[in-house]
């Protein structure tokens, strides 16, 4: 990762809004505070169990920059996400990581395949509030209820890369738009209107099995939704990434706000991380 992030990128997106420390007590360097906070997103920590692993393991201090002589608090760890959070620069992010890999030809943006997965929130009552996260939800899938959020994702429809989470944005020039049998219907609503895109959204298999199994119409259908299975396959790679790699399986914070932040930070890294090989055959190019 440190031959693949685009340092200089992120810096400058986050260097206007970063404070230059008060009371004659110097702020940390922005390049540590940021490796900080992606190394949070990597592997799960907590801002307590962050700064105890700086303490405690020597590649990580040695990633971001710091020695034990000075290493940022819990609460330092969490003003920096909260000023990220505050500036909405978990989407600069995302912006700053997609620009660079399309410089390197790697988002080419010809379509868009879309998806959603469910996040876990916790469901337990004891916490300060007695109540559990007023942003969260629950839905139904199968038989099943989940209580947590739900995050939309759009990927390119050629590298498999993600450009937007929650909602695919309605001025993303795409030619194609895959999609499963979910977004039934989407074509039609009013925010699409006049966009000359193909559809490509799975049939509800309850629309075709009334021809029976046997039928030349019900064959001729399963192979087109075949086709179409094999092009939104791209769009699980993003999600497996988060939650296999990342191990964000469940959200880690309270708000919607702040998790919506932490997703599309999550997606913007899951980017870097399947293109990781084609930068690091690169890697003359890429040390910025």
């Amino acid at each position: 990762m440190d031959q693949v992030v685009p340092w200089k990128g992120l810096i400058a997106l986050i260097e206007p809004h970063y404070p230059k420390g008060e009371g004659g007590r110097p702020a940390y360097p922005l390049m540590a505070m940021l490796r900080v906070h992606l190394m949070q997103n990597w592997f799960g920590y907590s801002d307590p169990a962050m700064e105890e692993a700086l303490y405690e393991t020597t590649i990580l201090r040695q990633f971001s920059g710091l020695s034990l002589e000075r290493i940022p608090d819990e609460t330092t760890i969490l003003n920096f996400r909260r000023l990220l959070e505050k500036h909405d620069l978990a989407t600069g992010i995302l912006g700053v990581i997609n620009g660079y890999l399309g410089d390197r030809g790697l988002s080419l943006r010809q379509g868009t395949i879309v998806d959603a997965t469910l996040i876990h929130a916790p469901s337990s009552t004891k916490n300060k509030d007695g109540k559990r996260d007023p942003e969260m939800h629950q839905t139904k899938k199968g038989n099943q209820y989940y209580f947590g959020a739900k995050a939309h994702i759009g990927v390119d429809d050629e590298s498999g890369l993600a450009h937007s989470v929650v909602v695919t944005a309605a001025n993303v020039e795409e030619d194609v738009v895959c999609a499963d049998a979910g977004y039934t219907g989407a074509e039609k609503r009013e925010e699409h209107a006049g966009r000359e895109v193909i559809w490509q959204i799975s049939a509800r298999r309850s629309t075709y099995k009334k021809h029976g199994k046997r039928s030349a119409l019900y064959k001729a259908i399963r192979k087109i939704e075949k086709a179409k299975a094999q092009v939104r396959a791209k769009v699980e790679h993003p999600l497996r990434v988060i939650k296999r790699q990342f191990g964000y399986t469940k959200v880690r914070l309270r708000g919607l706000v702040k998790n919506t932040a932490q997703m599309v930070t999550l997606f913007a890294l899951s980017n870097l991380w399947m293109a990781r090989r084609h930068l690091l055959a690169n890697a003359g190019e890429v040390r910025v």
